[in-house]
């Protein structure tokens, strides 16, 4: 399979953490963003007609309609390029809790954007001109560019910390938020269109943005979307309220151009490189390096379901079929800096980002796509609802939910969770193996598992689709208040068939836990070493 142009929507992620370095904002002098003289009325019905008339016509593409002088900007010359603060929009409304500044196109940016401020129902466009933005050392020239330009995306900040972003819509569909810690990480996107299959995959993109102006003392902000693809265009409505859990109600209203195979509804994207249970690439010195080390679901049935992210030698492809999904995300909940030991990102700071569908999604399934990473700047995690319905061209397709990005996700009441896995060689310490296997061990933490008392029978449940399962146990971890599951797995054979996974703890026949799922990929028969004593290594 050819792999996905991955880097920029990395690089995407490093332009948000460079921004986030504090800058001062002068209030005193601030100025809005110049305005196009014309308005025109706007609402969220007529986006949907406007993105319903537009599928009828051929897609036409902007990417590359910039100067040439833009096109081949460095890294560090597009770090000099930063907004007048003192232009932000809504900067000198002292009722409103939010401002608004632009990103400049260049580099790897280059479809333009048009943004337009939308106030009493009127949008009016905001009108590039170079006096927005510092050029700093980058060697453009405000008078070289041209007027019509147009923007690459746009940030918000918040009243509770101005010098700090708080949401960054950038590139392609893609956007990224904060909760209470400040720390963005994970992405969210509009669409994923043929996310993993053996072709290029489709990205769709954000042509026009609406950014209404909030009502004065409002905590919420309000951003719509037009999206454009070869294959499909959209209507978006984003409602954004900023908090230790930072939360975003999107409405969504899709129309094909044509037939989609696979449609990515509510994709994520993330990073998982290195890991507790995954060191295939282990020559960095830092233990792990993640944005997100699991894929988390509660299943329309009820079930909740844990499933931990894996940096696999081949791109893999799983799909967890379900009707009317209740929740699904990529989670981080790692959050102890000694697993990490980076002071520099903070990936244990980073955020979870969950979903919640509104209404009756029906049938499909929450798909996973782990592509193989050798760094830490490429992101190689997509999940995203796959409805199991036929795309066709002149369908609309409506789809809502609210986005959760913070550290504290939903989470399974009354049951345990999973808190970590580990993976090595299987076997009894001071016996000769004979056979290769691998050893799997899973702790819970949390439910009713710190009020069981001792004469309680705790049971492994455990389920693999194929192989041989040997040697399980569970037993307390007092230092946590919870549970270790241990068992190993036995290849059925010398392929490497993945083999998947099922574990759940019980007592007297009921769940102590959510359901821990993984796939597990033996290596090649050449690579099965025993590591007998006296053996070479």
């Amino acid at each position: 399979m050819k792999p996905r142009p991955l880097g920029l929507h990395r690089l995407y992620h490093l332009v948000c953490g460079a921004l986030l370095v504090p800058t001062l904002l002068s209030v005193c002098a601030a100025a809005p963003a110049a305005l196009a003289a014309e308005s025109a009325p706007f609402d969220y019905a007529w986006l949907k007609g406007h993105a319903r008339q537009l599928a009828t016509q051929p897609y036409v593409s902007h990417e590359g309609e910039l100067p040439a002088s833009l096109k081949k900007l460095s890294w560090d010359d597009y770090q000099q390029i930063a907004y007048d603060h003192d232009h932000a929009l809504w900067a000198r409304d002292a009722a409103s809790l939010f401002r608004a500044e632009l990103f400049h196109l260049g580099l790897f940016f280059r479809s333009p954007v048009t943004i337009h401020e939308l106030e009493g129902g009127r949008a009016r466009p905001i009108a590039y001109n170079p006096a927005l933005f510092q050029y700093g050392q980058s060697g453009l020239k405000a008078g070289n560019l041209p007027t019509d330009l147009g923007f690459a995306g746009f940030r918000f900040h918040y009243h509770t910390d101005w010098r700090r972003d708080m949401v960054v819509f950038l590139g392609h569909s893609y956007f990224r938020a904060v909760g209470g810690e400040m720390q963005y990480g994970i992405s969210g996107r509009g669409l994923a269109v043929d996310t993993g299959l053996p072709r290029p995959e489709e990205f769709p993109r954000f042509s026009h943005f609406w950014l209404e102006k909030p009502a004065a003392l409002s905590d919420t902000a309000t951003v719509y979307a037009l999206l454009d693809s070869e294959s499909v265009t959209g209507a978006y409505r984003f409602d954004i309220k900023p908090g230790d859990s930072t939360t975003m109600k999107v409405d969504s209203a899709l129309y094909p151009r044509k037939p989609i195979e696979r449609l990515g509804i509510a994709p994520l994207t993330s990073m998982y490189m290195i890991g507790e249970n995954s060191r295939r690439v282990d020559w960095d010195w830092r233990p792990e390096i993640h944005d997100s080390d699991g894929l988390a679901m509660q299943t329309g049935a009820g079930e909740w379901i844990w499933r931990p992210l894996a940096n696999p030698r081949h791109l893999r492809f799983n799909a967890y079929a379900d009707n009317n999904p209740k929740g699904f995300g990529l989670l981080q909940r790692d959050r102890r800096f000694g697993h990490y030991q980076d002071d520099g990102v903070f990936y244990d700071k980073r955020p979870s980002l969950w979903v919640e569908p509104s209404g009756q999604w029906g049938e499909g399934a929450v798909q996973l796509v782990e592509i193989p990473t050798l760094d830490e700047t490429f992101d190689n995690i997509v999940a995203f609802w796959n409805p199991a319905q036929p795309v066709q061209a002149g369908q609309e397709l409506l789809f809502s939910y609210t986005l959760h990005w913070g550290s504290r996700p939903p989470m399974p009441q009354g049951l345990a969770q999973v808190v970590d896995t580990f993976t090595g060689l299987g076997g009894v310490v001071g016996r000769q193996r004979r056979y290769y296997s691998k050893r799997f061990v899973v702790d819970f933490q949390g439910g009713k598992l710190p009020m069981l008392g001792k004469d309680t029978v705790v049971k492994p449940v455990i389920a693999a689709s194929t192989g041989a399962i040997e040697l399980t146990s569970a037993r307390p971890q007092h230092h946590i208040g919870g549970y270790r599951a241990m068992f190993d797995v036995i290849p059925a054979d010398d392929s490497e068939t993945p083999i998947n996974l099922r574990l759940y703890l019980e007592a007297d026949g009921q769940p102590l836990t959510e359901t821990w799922m993984y796939q597990w990929t033996p290596p090649p028969a050449g690579e099965r070493k025993l590591r007998n004593p006296g053996q070479a290594p």
